[in-house]
């Protein structure tokens, strides 16, 4: 598979715009870790190969285990996830896949039991930019480096 096209290159006030929604999703106080665990849990759900191999090797930097990385897309399966991490993935999930049943109460209540209102609209911007970034890499078909 090769690459369609240079997003930056391109569209480059388009990319400009997203490049600062980016910025602010990492100003906010969210952990580090569960950003990365949003991105590529995304990512995993969107099937985007260069935002999985970005993201995942972003979270081992920030201290993010092999064995969590792994057992990501199995996450309700293992003890791995704390409970507020927990509700954090079950959000990512349920705004990723809008489309199948949008954000049910139950998953947007669970994540308000362990996040202030604020914190939750970080989470979700956080949501709605990897989504976006998502789009962007699968559409022009953004491949990741060989290492």
């Amino acid at each position: 598979m090769e690459t369609r096209m240079n997003m930056e290159r391109v569209n480059p006030k388009g990319y400009a715009a997203m490049l600062e929604l980016e910025k602010y999703s990492a100003s906010t106080s969210l952990d580090k870790s569960m950003k990365e665990l949003i991105k590529i849990r995304a990512s995993q759900i969107n099937g985007c190969a260069f935002c999985i191999d970005m993201h995942t090797k972003d979270a081992r930097k920030h201290g993010e285990t092999e064995q969590r990385i792994y057992a990501l897309n199995a996450w309700r399966e293992v003890p791995f996830f704390s409970p507020e991490e927990r509700a954090v993935l079950a959000l990512t999930e349920a705004v990723t896949l809008v489309t199948q049943g949008h954000v049910p109460d139950d998953v947007y209540n669970e994540a308000r039991r362990y996040f202030d209102e604020t914190t939750t609209a970080e989470i979700i911007m956080a949501i709605v930019t990897i989504n976006a970034w998502n789009r962007i890499a699968i559409a022009t078909r953004k491949m990741p480096a060989q290492d």
